[in-house]
């Protein structure tokens, strides 16, 4: 009977357990290169402060085709800004962390359409993060895409 009590007393930790580990509130887990939805870029978040930041720095495809040069931000509004090099642009800006797994309050550059929206991070496990952009401050106005950390 005592073998029997030892393997549910196991069986019990063995449930409890993974869900402890999961809510480890660590501001810095969001660090680190992260692959796009497409898996097309590669975003490495970094901490600057309180705040927490993301540069693009690998691309599938980082030169123009038309060019064989280095793609540039083409789409910005600020036309002074369109020569500049997508690669290790600051794109994501200002997220704070608010506990529990959420890093919220930021914007977000999107150079395929010049325009910046307002973001959240969800970190979903060690290795998947999703990504919320929406416009005029309102959650709902936006899309969800799942990035996956880069090993």
């Amino acid at each position: 009977m005592n073998l029997f009590r030892f393997a549910i007393f196991l069986l019990i930790v063995s449930l409890i357990t993974p869900s402890f580990a999961h809510n480890t509130d660590d501001p810095d887990a969001v660090l680190g290169k992260w692959l796009s939805s497409k898996k097309r870029n590669q975003v490495q978040i970094y901490k600057q402060g309180n705040k927490y930041y993301g540069k693009l720095v690998w691309m599938l495809e980082p030169n123009d085709p038309s060019t064989n040069k280095p793609k540039v931000d083409t789409e910005n509004p600020d036309e002074k800004l369109r020569n500049r090099p997508l690669i290790n642009m600051v794109l994501l800006k200002d997220l704070v962390y608010k506990g529990n797994n959420v890093w919220s309050g930021g914007e977000i550059y999107n150079p395929e359409d010049g325009k910046t929206y307002n973001c959240d991070l969800t970190l979903k496990d060690a290795n998947t993060l999703d990504f919320h952009g929406y416009v005029m401050g309102i959650s709902l106005l936006g899309k969800t895409r799942t990035w996956t950390r880069v090993r």
